[in-house]
């Protein structure tokens, strides 16, 4: 049996007028935010599948289900500590993380090193360990035509052999 273990996020959430935008644990200025549940931090949600998946703890929905009140309009950051837990309750520990946003606007680009500081304060790890990338879908799709954004998360996690 290995001791290292390799998961992978994926989340989309709708544009709508009305909402704050909050991405990578943050508020970012923007004339829309996401709709969702929680917060509808499409990154953070990617990050929390990735970690789960890693450790074979099944996906976000099954975790912190959409049709709870107990997470009505909670801050993802909220998600992302307790995922944290649940994976260090079954002995594994962040290893590092290589995430992607999708999104035509805002620019998110001088935005990713406060993303990555915040994250990392929340993981408990280093912001060297979260790589954040920022990409447009060059018109394409429904990314493209600004109805939402996307965001991929891959991750590795490792035994600690407790």
């Amino acid at each position: 049996m290995t001791n290292i273990r390799v998961g992978f996020g994926y989340d989309v959430h709708i544009l709508t007028e009305g909402r704050e935008l909050w991405l990578g644990g943050i508020k970012i200025e923007h004339t829309e935010g996401l709709l969702g549940h929680s917060d509808a931090d499409v990154l953070i949600h990617a990050l929390c599948d990735a970690l789960l998946g890693a450790a074979n703890m099944r996906d976000i929905g099954f975790h912190f289900p959409d049709n709870s009140q107990e997470f009505k309009n909670i801050d993802s950051k909220i998600l992302l500590k307790q995922t944290m837990a649940i994976i260090r309750a079954k002995g594994y520990e962040f290893g590092n993380a290589d995430c992607t946003v999708c999104a035509e606007a805002p620019k998110l680009n001088p935005h990713i090193p406060t993303m990555q500081n915040c994250l990392a304060g929340v993981i408990e790890t280093d912001a060297e360990n979260i790589s954040i990338k920022a990409t447009t879908s060059e018109k394409v799709g429904f990314v493209g035509r600004q109805e939402g954004m996307a965001a991929y998360a891959s991750v590795l996690i490792y035994k600690t052999g407790h």
